[in-house]
């Protein structure tokens, strides 16, 4: 009976082996294979990672070429290099050691900024920075613009009359927008020229300027309808760049507490200069 439990459990082992090694064929299927190495595809996911950037509009299939070729082109050359012994070199012992401290950095920084930020984070952060932002007023203002002061003048008296400024616009307007009544919808300080801005800004809701406005592009007749403060973007609008301020505040955070349990020293007087300059900046955007 022992003899038989015993080729019992070998099968019952044989058959899970077997069953694992189907569902990481499953999971990670062989792709290509140079020589006796093996191409998965989860190593080419890498390298479809590590395609040049100029590349990513090209169509799925002549990626994953692209990538395949750029795998295989390594690992032929790589396996002729470690017959030269080239694994040995110095150069190559510290780049490798420079790359691995690398890729554990960016594992780290993956673990505990990227993948540990939470949407309440990136809300807070959102509110924060809605909240230093100053209160804008925004104007809704129409205009008219003709070539002459003659004619600017003519037509504020054609408003003054109970003419409408709309009709005025399609009319005797200059501008492209002439179709649209000369509709040049919300803007804020800062949007146009220094002189029709301060005109506009001026005037009541309803109201429209009694004498004409020189700028660069004529004379403007502006009529504002409507004032009113600036609506903040939304969460939506702005998510990437909050969420970007979220990761650099964490990352920052992980490196004052390492810098906190290892000093770190400077030899070059120049180069430390430099180097306390950069992260003071870094550290105060």
């Amino acid at each position: 009976m022992s003899r038989y439990k015993t080729l019992a459990l070998a099968a019952l082992v044989a058959m899970i082996a077997a069953g694992g090694v189907v569902r990481a064929e499953e999971t990670d299927p062989i792709v290509a294979k140079v020589g006796d190495q093996e191409i998965r595809q989860s190593e080419l996911d890498l390298a479809i990672g590590s395609l040049d950037p100029q590349l990513e509009r090209m169509p799925e299939e002549q990626k994953r070429a692209a990538a395949l070729s750029s795998v295989i082109d390594v690992k032929l050359l790589a396996k002729d290099a470690e017959k030269e012994g080239l694994q040995n070199d110095e150069t190559y012992k510290q780049r490798i050691a420079f790359l691995t401290e690398r890729e554990l950095h960016n594992a780290f920084f993956k673990k505990h900024v990227v993948d540990a930020i939470t949407e309440d984070d990136v809300k807070a952060r959102y509110e924060k920075e809605i909240a230093a932002i100053p209160a804008q007023e925004e104007v809704k203002a129409r205009h008219i613009l003709v070539k002459t002061e003659e004619e600017a003048k003519e037509i504020i008296k054609e408003l003054d009359a109970g003419k409408s400024f709309v009709d005025l616009a399609k009319a005797k307007s200059t501008d492209p927008n002439k179709d649209d009544g000369g509709d040049l919808g919300y803007f804020t300080k800062g949007r146009m020229v220094p002189e029709f801005e301060a005109a506009a800004f001026a005037l009541e809701k309803g109201a429209y300027t009694k004498e004409p406005v020189k700028t660069q592009f004529g004379y403007h007749v502006i009529l504002v309808e409507d004032k009113r403060p600036q609506a903040p973007p939304t969460l939506e609008q702005v998510e990437p760049q909050v969420r970007q301020l979220v990761m650099r505040d964490k990352y920052l955070a992980l490196l004052a507490t390492a810098k906190e349990s290892t000093e770190v020293e400077i030899s070059d007087a120049e180069l430390k200069k430099a180097y306390d300059a950069a992260n003071a900046a870094r550290e105060a955007r």
